[in-house]
């Protein structure tokens, strides 16, 4: 997500990011080198270095510091961003169980009725427009392959 402005509020001690979907507030505590009141903010920018994807700012003392949009996402709690995150992560230990698992991909496909290309969308952990229904199926199949399912009686 491209970030359009950023601004600081020393008032409420916050930065203040505005992107195309909303405008969020970032906390200048939760920053590893944030602004005091000893080490001022003199400057703060969306950092094209960053692809607009982030900000950085610069304090009197001459020290910097960098933040991309995904802290500022994570510290709101932006629904969208908490989704994909958790998608990512259920995919991970997905992935983890298809290592394990003595079934060839190919029976996997074939026990899923579906493609080569589907099944590695599914296990794509960046892919976050993996459906839940296709994971949680998959999920389902490595259970019951590894002893975890209602014909091995757990």
């Amino acid at each position: 997500m491209k970030i359009k402005k950023v601004e600081a509020n020393n008032k409420k001690r916050v930065f203040v990011v505005h992107t195309a979907r909303a405008v969020f507030e970032f906390p200048y505590a939760r920053c590893d080198i944030g602004p005091t009141a000893d080490d001022r903010l003199v400057r703060v920018y969306v950092d094209p270095e960053l692809a607009n994807e982030g900000f950085t700012w610069v304090l009197e003392s001459g020290q910097e510091d960098s933040l991309h949009i995904d802290h500022v996402l994570s510290c709101n709690e932006d629904p969208t961003y908490m989704a994909d995150l958790q998608l990512y992560n259920l995919t991970v230990e997905v992935l983890k169980l298809v290592e394990a698992s003595s079934m060839s991909k190919r029976e996997m496909i074939r026990r899923l009725r579906t493609s080569p290309a589907q099944l590695y969308r599914v296990l794509d952990a960046t892919n976050h427009r993996t459906s839940f229904r296709q994971l949680l199926a998959l999920l389902h199949l490595l259970k019951q392959v590894n002893g975890h399912g209602p014909e091995h009686g757990n």
